[in-house]
């Protein structure tokens, strides 16, 4: 024989799998799982704090949180940012305790901010960036935020008592369906610039003194009074009885606000949203609806830059 030996005669066996290697061949194909989420790696907490030092340095925004709980009427407020925080303590904002970041890379605004927050008693906190990130709602806030009471609203009657007080003809703005409070705080400025008396809003579906409110604002809400009514109708209505004419802006009046015969008379000029305007009740309760003239090619001003041509207009034609 070319292999060499002797053969028994026999057909060799084949060779069969050795026992229990089918299991071990089972559990060899299952997987490891399913793929942990981001947050579960080790790596996660350095990466996402990198990147939000990252945003900050470069003035970044952030992705809003994708459900928030709507804050009490009685919670605190926090306005964030090393710019914002300093104009609200220099323009005298009632606050209750500045932020600090550990380990805060500090520059003027920030030594500035704790200086006036020591004399004024205000207490210093030192916080986590996480931290800061909460109260801020995820806003920027470059390492500092300042926490300011709930805002205590007035009365409708109070703003024109502010006015006679003053010897003054009322000038009041009522909001109608302004639910961002960035736009607040943008008409307070003009408000306050153009000898307003006051803001009036509803108590729902508008914005409210907020953060947000007080930071675009620059401190002007410290010395406007901002009142609030549950129905907006009616408070104009008691505003119309005691002497007041209303005056509608809306991008489908037929006035120009610079033609209206009322401007130097006691007056409440009611704004509406950028995309809605003037709701129906409130329409039908204006003495005038009055429209900014501009040209077609932009449909609509936004509701801080409709209220300041609409102010500059008053305040023009009552210096005259």
């Amino acid at each position: 024989m070319a292999a060499g030996g002797r053969s028994s005669g026999r057909p060799a066996k084949k060779k069969g799998p050795s026992k229990g290697a089918g299991g071990q061949r089972r559990r060899g194909l299952e997987g490891k799982g399913a793929t942990p989420p981001a947050e579960m790696r080790h790596w996660y907490k350095d990466k996402a704090r990198t990147e939000r030092i990252a945003r900050e340095e470069h003035g970044g925004q952030r992705r809003p949180a994708a459900s928030r709980q709507r804050r009490s009427d009685d919670a605190p407020e926090y306005i964030g940012g090393r710019n914002p925080v300093l104009e609200a303590l220099q323009a005298g904002v009632p606050a209750n305790a500045l932020y600090v970041a550990q380990r805060i890379d500090n520059d003027d605004r920030v030594r500035d901010s704790i200086k006036i927050a020591t004399e004024r008693g205000i207490a210093l906190l030192e916080a986590t960036r996480d931290k800061l990130d909460r109260l801020t709602e995820q806003s920027v806030h470059q390492g500092v935020a300042l926490q300011i009471p709930p805002y205590d609203y007035a009365h409708p009657a109070e703003l024109v008592e502010i006015a006679r007080d003053a010897a003054e003809v009322p000038l009041i703005v009522a909001l109608d369906g302004v639910t961002d409070p960035r736009n607040l705080g943008a008409i307070a400025r003009s408000a306050t610039a153009f000898g307003a008396h006051g803001l009036m809003i509803p108590s729902r579906r508008s914005a409210g003194v907020t953060g947000g409110a007080w930071k675009t604002s620059a401190g002007t809400l410290a010395t406007l009074r901002v009142a609030r009514s549950a129905n907006l109708t009616a408070a104009l209505r008691e505003y119309r009885d005691a002497g007041l004419f209303v005056i509608g802006l809306d991008g489908e009046g037929r006035t120009d606000i610079g033609d209206v015969g009322l401007l130097s008379e006691p007056l409440v000029i009611v704004v509406g949203s950028e995309g809605k305007g003037l709701s129906r009740l409130v329409r039908e309760h204006c003495d005038v609806v009055a429209r900014i003239p501009m040209s077609s090619a932009a449909e609509s001003l936004n509701a801080g830059v409709a209220a300041g041509v609409a102010l500059y207009e008053v305040a023009r034609h009552r210096r005259r």
